[in-house]
């Protein structure tokens, strides 16, 4: 919509306008032919929309330039896109929420914001056992064709992107930073990694921004909206996960969470949200069951066992156990010897597959 090089500048100088978050550029979009016209159209005209002072004082302001070079360099690297509201890469998704970005940035694969995701949050100060319960599911939904978006924090988010990484479906991270600015640094080699493996980073502020405390619960709309259902897994009272999970309801979006122990402070926030009526995770299966239908966003199902291809090693000895009578996901479990996270993620397979179904809690074969 906005490819031609001097309607680009244009939207970017738009964008790093004191005072224009993403409702205001819409508005200036709106009532404007194009981002140009936007930019040349009279203070009296922004003043009628609106428009703070400071950024009608800016519009010529010389010293956006080098901001605006610098992302436009930024844009013409490998895997580094501007999406504009509107355009046909622009997440479908996220398009459909009250208030979508009008302009994001992303590094990495622009193909995995369109695939069916779950918004993945929780504490920073998680437990350990917290950690390991989002790096399962995560690895679990991933394995299923899951994209796994969360926000790059240190604690749940962390152990959803790690998890997520051990497969295939990819994951998702949402900066509340600029995307030359990976916060938290600590976080700087998996950011890499989530790129390397298929995956994007998505931010909606401009290129060299730092964080700043309010940048956080903005970009929580873009996590929920960019996914088809939110699960909490640890938070507090007090959680900017809370934030999210509210954010979803608003959309429109399934909110899940995990129950945990009523002396451990990081269960309090996914307790409250269950007495709001959030759908209470156990196991992996609870979010599929929650989530009916989302198999059929997939454009290109996994599938093991049909039309020739060969099944891995694992979902071979699936069968084996089926083979002799139906067992239930945790009697599986037993005999394999697996845990159920990683058992569940091959069931998936196979039942997305066709291999297998489930009847009265039990899996068996469809031969």
């Amino acid at each position: 919509m906005f490819e031609a090089p001097d309607q680009r500048q244009a939207l970017l100088r738009l964008h790093l306008l004191p005072g224009i978050g993403s409702k205001r550029l819409q508005h200036l979009l709106a009532a404007f032919a194009s981002p140009v016209a936007a930019l040349q159209a009279p203070a009296s005209a922004w003043r009628a929309l609106g428009m703070p002072r400071e950024a009608c004082a800016a519009r010529r302001d010389s010293q956006l330039r080098p901001a605006i070079d610098a992302t436009l360099a930024w844009a013409e690297q490998a895997d580094h896109h501007l999406l504009c509201l509107g355009e046909p890469d622009y997440p479908a998704l996220l398009a459909e929420i009250p208030d979508p970005p009008a302009l994001l940035m992303v590094a990495g694969s622009v193909a995995c914001l369109q695939r069916p995701a779950l918004a993945l949050v929780g504490s920073r100060q998680a437990s350990l056992s917290g950690a390991r319960c989002a790096s399962e599911f995560a690895r679990t939904l991933a394995a299923a064709g899951m994209s796994i978006v969360s926000g790059l924090a240190r604690g749940i988010d962390t152990a959803a992107h790690q998890g997520a990484l051990a497969e295939v479906g990819g994951t998702v991270a949402v900066l509340g930073t600029g995307l030359g600015h990976i916060y938290p640094a600590s976080n700087r080699a998996l950011a890499e990694a989530i790129i390397a493996n298929g995956g994007a980073l998505v931010s909606e502020l401009p290129l060299l921004t730092a964080p700043v405390a309010s940048n956080f619960p903005r970009r929580n709309r873009i996590i929920s909206g960019l996914s088809l259902g939110t699960l909490v897994v640890e938070a507090g009272l007090n959680s900017g996960s809370l934030i999210t999970a509210r954010l979803a309801a608003e959309q429109g979006r399934e909110v899940m969470a995990i129950p945990g122990s009523i002396h451990h402070p990081g269960s309090k926030g996914c307790h409250q949200l269950l007495r709001d009526g959030a759908v209470l995770v156990e196991q992996v299966q609870d979010i599929f069951d929650s989530l009916h239908g989302w198999q059929s966003l997939l454009a290109a199902p996994a599938a093991c066992g049909v039309q020739g291809l060969p099944l891995t090693a694992r979902q071979q000895q699936v069968l084996a156990e089926l083979a002799v009578c139906a067992q239930s996901s945790d009697q599986l479990s037993h005999l394999l010897s697996w845990p159920l996270a990683e058992l569940l993620g091959e069931l998936t397979e196979l039942e997305l597959s066709g291999v297998i179904a489930q009847q009265g809690g039990r899996w068996q074969r469809v031969d």
